[in-house]
């Protein structure tokens, strides 16, 4: 007996564009350039898997008219540049081993594998939590940007989760700057840690801009973290490696605050940044009671020099130096008009923080020695 079903291109197609990242991965098993398919009376369940990341999303098709579960493997990139060229509702049926596909005149095929072949999926997930979709974006997107790509130190590369009794906190770091962002929205009895990497933070991003405000739960399984929507179960493996203590570098006794204009300094910023030409060169920043002066040499480009109104400062005059590209990735997550900034001496880091209803951001920035600039 032959069994179909028929999906709406544009949502299913979105489905597939989400296991991309994972299938297209190589691996040391082929079958993981497979997605499979696990098709039941009233609904499509795809999975895809690079060892490291894995998804789980359903679909429930317009017609099924499937009389036992089927499941198969179908090659991933394959699929999705077949369906992408589609158009209106596309009907699946399978016979021979093969995968039919149908839409409007449009009449192909594609060979498929034993599920058999597939590597073992995650099972059994233990529910922790669960957090408002948009929240936890939002607070995503105050920190993943500074996660590296390939540092040496791979304990860097990844995004640290803490959840406390009192607290829902997660911070990255280069080793130059420092993000973190917390909140006492959502917290556990029991203490909990994880370091998420790089790649996981950023699939989940995306399938959180995607699941509009519905709610998202935070659960492990076996030594996996997994993060579930409505439609999907995400799972990632952790990194081993012990993220940086960080906890006496963001101590701010000894440290005198100020505030200052913050589309002013982001401006001033970015003219230092266009003097750069490709080199490392320091920016001079000089504090006093009611103004800060921004100096900047490049002898191959020109100079810059600006000054800026400070507020509340009661320290002494300061003289520090900081790589200007720095400073201005962090000051994009903030929101507000005034940024409140804390300063110790030349060789002490910056530290910006913002107080919201939802929570607390800090932004790190370290000085650069004078003897390391360039000109």
């Amino acid at each position: 007996m032959e069994s179909n079903f028929i999906v709406e291109q544009k949502p299913f197609i979105s489905l597939l564009s989400s296991m991309q990242p994972i299938c297209t991965k190589r691996t040391t098993l082929d079958a993981t350039s497979m997605i499979m398919f696990q098709i039941g009376h009233k609904e499509v369940v795809l999975k895809s898997t690079d060892l490291e990341i894995s998804l789980q999303a359903s679909y429930l098709p317009s017609i099924c008219n499937i009389t036992e579960p089927h499941s198969f493997l179908v090659p991933g990139k394959r699929i999705f540049d077949i369906v992408k060229e589609l158009e209106g509702d596309i009907q699946f049926q399978l016979r021979n081993n093969q995968l039919s596909i149908k839409s409007g005149t449009v009449h192909l095929s594609l060979n498929i594998k034993e599920a058999q072949e597939f590597p073992p999926f995650p099972e059994r997930i233990e529910n922790i939590m669960h957090l408002d979709s948009s929240f936890l974006l939002n607070m995503l997107d105050k920190v993943a940007f500074l996660i590296p790509q390939n540092n040496a130190n791979n304990s860097l590369n990844g995004l640290f989760l803490e959840i406390s009794n009192t607290e829902f906190k997660m911070t990255t770091t280069d080793g130059h700057c420092l993000a973190q962002v917390s909140t006492d929205k959502y917290t556990l009895e029991e203490p909990k840690k994880w370091l998420l990497p790089r790649r996981a933070i950023f699939e989940v991003k995306k399938l959180l801009e995607a699941a509009s405000d519905s709610p998202v739960f935070l659960g492990v399984c076996g030594n996996q973290l997994v993060f579930s929507g409505e439609s999907f179960n995400f799972f990632t493996k952790l990194l081993a490696d012990q993220f940086p203590q960080y906890n006496a570098i963001l101590n701010k006794e000894g440290f005198v605050g100020a505030t200052i204009d913050r589309s002013h300094l982001v401006k001033t910023l970015r003219r230092s940044s266009c003097l750069l030409s490709g080199q490392f060169i320091a920016t001079k920043f000089s504090f006093d009671a009611h103004s800060l002066n921004v100096s900047m040499q490049n002898k191959e480009v020109g100079n810059l020099e600006e000054n800026l109104p400070i507020y509340q400062f009661g320290g002494q005059p300061i003289d520090i130096r900081f790589y200007a590209p720095y400073l201005l990735s962090g000051l994009q997550a903030f929101a507000d008009d005034k940024l409140h900034f804390f300063l110790k001496n030349p060789t002490k880091p910056i530290l910006f923080q913002s107080e919201t209803d939802s929570g607390q951001l800090t932004y790190l920035v370290m000085p650069v020695s004078p003897t390391t600039m360039s000109n």
